[in-house]
């Protein structure tokens, strides 16, 4: 346990040391709440618009915002590996005298973590902006963590297979837009074309929106929340167990 708590004390370290990490991750959520939800908050101020969002809009878009924050940031893990690799400090983990599926577990909770401080402060932000219960807040961080924990695990996957930056982050703009507005993040899924749903469904981000949106701005459920907790929870065990494979099979080359 104690490589775990070493990895996880490292994501936690790097962040807090990083002023513009932790600066740009509080002020992209923000432009896309002020900017992009005010603006369309007085197209739809009128009855049947609420009746669709079963709320106001900016209230119906703030969970949104919080998912796309966390899955954006705990994604990010890919990158900090492949920096890792480039500098030799995953070279330093894979002939150290310790648990290879501890360390790279460490490292996706460290991750996840991060990334649902950061969801949290957006939250915290959100109560100025749109009316949120209170209550939903221990519920909500809950699924940002499970949300934190799979898609972090997808990007040290995938980086695993991978050593250039430059193409991590090209497959990050390629999964972030797509899988954020098929997750139900800027309109209900309801509205969707029924091809639409069958993607959204097979979308993590998804689930997190649903059960989220339900225990900050009390709109209905639209999976379930037994579901959404339950396929949240599958995804982090899955993704953390194929990057922990993959870690063990990792190669000095």
């Amino acid at each position: 346990m104690r490589v775990f708590a070493t990895m996880i004390y490292r994501e936690l370290k790097r962040f807090s040391r990083s002023r513009a990490r932790v600066i740009g991750s509080v002020i992209n959520p923000l432009i896309w709440l002020i900017f992009f939800g005010k603006g369309w908050a007085g197209v739809f101020n009128n009855p049947l618009a609420t009746q669709i969002f079963g709320t106001d809009y900016m209230t119906f878009l703030v969970p949104g915002i919080i998912v796309m924050t966390v899955f954006n940031m705990s994604f990010m893990q890919g990158i900090t590996l492949i920096w890792d690799r480039q500098f030799g400090f995953l070279k330093e983990i894979l002939v150290a005298p310790a648990s290879r599926a501890e360390a790279i577990a460490g490292r996706i909770t460290g991750g996840a973590i991060v990334a649902m401080v950061q969801g949290l402060i957006i939250l915290t932000l959100s109560f100025v902006l749109a009316n949120l219960k209170v209550s939903g807040i221990i519920p909500s961080i809950g699924l940002s963590f499970l949300l934190g924990l799979s898609t972090a695990g997808m990007g040290v996957a995938i980086a695993l297979k991978m050593n250039s930056m430059e193409g991590f982050q090209m497959i990050i703009m390629m999964l972030l837009l797509p899988m954020t507005f098929l997750s139900g993040a800027f309109y209900p899924i309801s509205t969707m074309p029924t091809w639409m749903q069958w993607l959204a469904k097979a979308n993590p981000l998804t689930y997190a929106v649903d059960g989220t949106r339900y225990y900050l701005a009390g709109v209905a459920s639209t999976l379930g929340l037994t579901t959404d907790w339950v396929v949240l929870g599958a995804l982090a065990l899955l993704f953390s167990g194929i990057a922990a494979l993959g870690f063990r099979r990792a190669t000095l080359d």
